[in-house]
Order: structure tokens, then C-alpha cells, then sequence
């Protein structure tokens, strides 16, 4: 018995073929997508009540679930649904959290065969969601902040954060191997 494990001794990389090849089923990377979109998007919200509402004060707590429903279909729109926009922009919130979830899970499979670690794969894919989240919102209509302000991209970055870095843990614990079937 030799001192130095390795990833090859010790039962470490032992597996189902599946398993070393760090593919999953459809049906798992659906379930590990689905959870950590919904985490993420629950943390997202926590996130924005204490900095957004709490230290910023740029909305009331209440508005934080109709906010999606101004960004997509702008402000007229959102005022004109009344209590209807809560409901819309819960739902497009949390659509698009699972969608962000399953796409994330989907990917992670590349990533930890060769080594990164999900929370690293997280900082990026939360600036690309976001960039992609806010060209498709521009591109909507003309009722969102000022995308070019520093003050909004850093606070877009920070919050994206919040949302891809439990998102990642989540699909990471899930898709682990010899968990994922």
C-alpha cells in the first residue's frame, strides 16, 4: 500500500461507465437543473429584499415579484396588470431561473471532467446569463435602467452571483457521481 492516493486507486475512480464519462440521464440533469434554478431563484430574491429594498432603497419589498413583469413588458404594461403583475412576474422570474437551471446542469458535466470546480463555472455563467437576460430585455423595449451605468452592470453582476452560485452547489451535489441516475 503506497502512501500516495491518486484518483485511480483507492476505489476513487471506479464507476459505471456513465459515471466516468460524467454524463447523467436526461431525467436527472432535468431534476438537478430544476432544483438548483429554483434555489438560485429564491436566493436571488433574498439577495435583492436586503440590498435592493433594505441598503439601496430602490423598490418596496412588494415590488420584487412584479419587477420581471416591468422588465419584459415595461412599465405600462405592469401598472396596467395590477395584481395580476405579482403573479406574471413570479412566474417569469421562476421560469426562468429553471430554464437558467437546466442549462447550467446540462453544461456542468463538461466542466467537472476536466477539473473546475462548479462555484468557478458559476462566476462566469452568471455574467453571460446576465448580459444574455438584459440584451433580450433591451431588445424588448426601452423601459429597463441604463445598461451602459458601471453602478448597474456591477450590481447586475453581484446579484446574478447570488443567483448561479447556489444554483451551481445544487446541481454539483446532484449530479454527483454515483448519485446521478
Amino acid at each position: 500500500m503506497s502512501g500516495n492516493a491518486g484518483a485511480g486507486e483507492g476505489g476513487y475512480g471506479r464507476g459505471t461507465s456513465a459515471e466516468i464519462g460524467g454524463s447523467s440521464t436526461l431525467g436527472a440533469t432535468l431534476r438537478a437543473g430544476i432544483a438548483g434554478g429554483l434555489t438560485g431563484a429564491v436566493i436571488i430574491w433574498i439577495y435583492e429584499a436586503l440590498i435592493w429594498v433594505g441598503a439601496q432603497h430602490l423598490m418596496p419589498l412588494a415590488g420584487i415579484p412584479r419587477n420581471a413583469t416591468g422588465l419584459v413588458f415595461g412599465k405600462a404594461v405592469q401598472d396596467e396588470l395590477g395584481i395580476w403583475a405579482y403573479f406574471l412576474g413570479t412566474a417569469i422570474h421562476f421560469f426562468f431561473a429553471i430554464g437558467w437551471g437546466v442549462l447550467f446542469a446540462a453544461i456542468w458535466p463538461y466542466f467537472r471532467r476536466r477539473g473546475y470546480e462548479a462555484t468557478f463555472v458559476a462566476l462566469f455563467y452568471a455574467i453571460f446569463a446576465w448580459i444574455v437576460m438584459h440584451v433580450a430585455i433591451s431588445l424588448a423595449g426601452d423601459n429597463h435602467p441604463n445598461y451602459y451605468d458601471p453602478v448597474v452592470i456591477i450590481g447586475g453582476f453581484m446579484s446574478h452571483f447570488c443567483f448561479t452560485v447556489p444554483l451551481a452547489l445544487v446541481v454539483k451535489r446532484k449530479l454527483a457521481i454515483g448519485r446521478a441516475r
